[in-house]
């Protein structure tokens, strides 16, 4: 009896190591992933900061440039804002990028935004400014700059929506899918192995052949029993 009771704690211990050692990956996965998820910005979404963060430092140097070309930057800031003129002046795009990139950082990293809607406004603002601002001023006509400004602007913001929209958004949904399967199944994974255990479930061998002779001797010869019982 205490043989048949000791081996069945024995089994009952071995299957709950068995179900901890297989929840261990899941649970060591479960935890990577929480680990992600308290970081405060996610790798593709740093990336697209970092972009938007470019798009704004370019659009100011590519400015800038234009006003040191064109005459110095302080005869030329004088001209551009102080006597701003819709029709020749780029201080306009440059105000542009400004609000691009405060629009998107303060959507997509302070708020962590996980829709397209301020991408979608930001993109149709510029597009429909620098469309308007090209067909009715005068840029094309003051050289490089007046072809170059526009048209950058231009593909930074369509490059900005086509990052977001096919690289951000559905990164994060499918980490987060991921994230939610791993986490039910680390939740499922005790429950398969937490119903009691009974002792019929495991085999006991039969007794050996030389403990069968001795209670044979032992049934036969009363005496000898109670001798080896004493001792």
């Amino acid at each position: 009896m205490d043989r048949r009771c000791s081996s069945s704690a024995d089994s009952r211990l071995t299957g709950r190591e068995g179900c901890s050692i297989n929840s261990t990956p899941i649970c060591r996965r479960a935890e990577s992933y929480e680990a992600k998820e308290m970081k405060c910005i996610s790798d593709v979404r740093r990336t697209f900061c970092l972009f938007v963060t470019f798009d704004f430092l370019f659009i100011t140097l590519l400015w800038i440039i234009e006003l040191n070309v064109n005459g110095g930057i302080q005869k030329q800031l004088e001209k551009e804002v102080l006597h701003y003129n819709y029709h020749a002046s780029f201080f306009d795009i440059f105000l542009l990028a400004v609000f691009r990139f405060v629009a998107l950082i303060l959507a997509y990293a302070v708020c962590k935004l996980r829709h397209w809607w301020a991408i979608a406004i930001t993109t149709a603002v510029s597009c429909a400014f620098l469309i308007v601002k090209v067909i009715l001023s005068k840029l094309l006509s003051q050289g490089t700059f007046g072809y170059l400004l526009p048209i950058v602007s231009f593909v930074l913001a369509w490059i900005e929506t086509w990052l977001l929209d096919f690289k951000v958004l559905p990164q994060e949904a499918e980490d987060q899918n991921r994230y939610q399967c791993i986490v039910d199944a680390a939740e499922r994974a005790p429950l398969v192995c937490a119903g009691p255990l009974s002792d019929g479930q495991f085999y006991s061998p039969p007794e050996s052949a030389a403990d069968s002779d001795e209670e044979l001797d032992d049934k036969h010869d009363p005496e000898k029993g109670l001798i080896q019982r004493v001792i």
